[in-house]
């Protein structure tokens, strides 16, 4: 009996023994299966965080991007045309109106308006994929328009096709709009300068021409010639016609050292009446039969500072406009008292007169209202430069049939 309890008493001894090394076998597996599931788990966070990095990393990108273009980002929900702005880093001067959506339909100028919504609309439609558009906004309380450029993009559509949602970007372009028209202006004045140096140069040729067979021919006829009041006739007329080439080469000379920059003023003092008086006694023999050339002078004597040379050059320009459009009547030169430092010069006629939509050409290079009188069309534009070189302006007052008055204004001096 003893021996069977003894026998007993030691298999289950040997039982417990199998039950004790089956938990920690058991345990054991768990701890290795918790170990690995660890180190996956523990992968896969610093999988995501290396993504989250990346992801933010590239955010701080985009937007460093985004500012650098000055742009800003949104989308629009297809069936509202409500447009929410994602990001917004345009040049903050303003407040602005969104890209592209039902709020601008009201701060856009009509050509531009129509334009772009329609665009809009074809996107929303599924008429087209993308848009590209150049437009004008009016902010509130202001005139002056912003020039915006907007690229927009269909992105998510139902399972019909339809859009749902569009997304685009947005940037002010003032800066390469003005750049675009100083381009576009710059073209324009070649193109004109062009156009003008050409008709010049025929108009030279001619201008050049005349005078200078006037005074071959008069000289091989001369020798001939043995009347003495005939070679006196023949002699003053190739003076005259010696006066008048020199004068197209002096206009020649004059504009090109204006255009180079190489003239400068020589300022002096002198009695300005004294030199206008100078200035008709040498125009009055050249005008016309029954015109009367007089002067009108505010104050006598009139000491003025300035470049005398220039002035004398602008007077006789117009002097010899004058001369040349007045058939009759009078011409007088005058000049009024100083006013706050300045002096207005005056050479009024009863002439031709110049009609209005040619006040402001006559002062163009190269333009001339009448082809047949003769003239390189140079002189006004010479006045006009001169006055503005010497810190003043000329102006002309006209109406077509009644005469003309140019007004020349410059600074006293000291």
């Amino acid at each position: 009996m003893t021996n069977l309890i003894l026998y007993a008493s030691q298999q289950s001894s040997d039982l417990v023994s199998v039950i004790i090394w089956a938990m920690l076998i058991v345990a054991l597996a768990a701890m290795i299966i918790l170990i690995v599931w660890q180190r996956k788990t523990g992968k896969a966070l610093m999988a995501e965080l290396a993504q989250h990095d990346k992801i933010q990393k590239h955010n701080v990108e985009y937007e460093f991007v985004l500012k650098t273009m000055r742009l800003s980002t949104w989308h629009i929900m297809a069936d509202t045309r409500q447009i929410i702005f994602d990001n917004d880093f345009r040049d903050k001067s303003g407040t602005y109106i969104p890209a592209m959506g039902k709020e601008l339909v009201a701060a856009m100028p009509e050509n531009d308006r129509l334009r772009v919504m329609k665009a809009l609309d074809d996107l929303s439609n599924g008429l087209i994929e993308e848009a590209h558009e150049e437009y004008q906004i009016i902010l509130p309380g202001s005139k002056t328009p912003y020039w915006s450029e907007s690229y927009a993009a269909v992105v998510e559509r139902d399972a019909d096709g339809k859009p749902i949602r569009i997304v685009g970007t947005s940037k002010r372009i003032d800066e390469r709009k003005r750049m675009e028209m100083d381009l576009v202006e710059a073209r324009n004045k070649a193109e004109e300068s062009d156009r003008l140096k050409t008709a010049f140069l025929a108009n030279m040729s001619h201008e050049i021409r005349t005078p200078l067979n006037a005074i071959i021919g008069f000289t091989g006829v001369l020798p001939d010639v043995e009347n003495a009041e005939e070679r006196k006739e023949l002699l003053n007329l190739i003076h005259e016609n010696t006066q008048k080439l020199l004068r197209i080469i002096d206009d020649v000379v004059n504009i090109s050292k204006i255009e180079a920059g190489k003239e400068e003023l020589v300022m002096m003092q002198f009695d300005l009446g004294m030199v206008l008086g100078q200035l008709i006694d040498e125009f009055m023999p050249k005008v016309h039969e029954g015109v009367t050339m007089t002067s009108q002078f505010a104050v006598s004597p009139q000491m003025v500072t300035t470049d005398l040379n220039r002035l004398t050059e602008v007077v006789k320009h117009l002097l010899s406009n004058a001369t040349k459009f007045t058939s009759q009547g009078s011409i007088v030169v005058g000049y009024d008292a100083p006013h706050e430092g300045r002096i207005r010069i005056w050479v009024r006629d009863t002439g031709k007169g110049v009609a209005k939509e040619h006040l402001e050409k006559i002062f163009e290079r190269f333009f001339k209202v009448d082809e047949f009188i003769p003239g390189a069309g140079l002189g006004l534009s010479i006045c006009r430069t001169m006055a503005y070189s010497m810190g003043g302006s000329v102006t002309c007052q006209s109406q077509l049939g009644e005469g003309s008055v140019f007004t020349f204004e410059i600074p006293v001096g000291e």
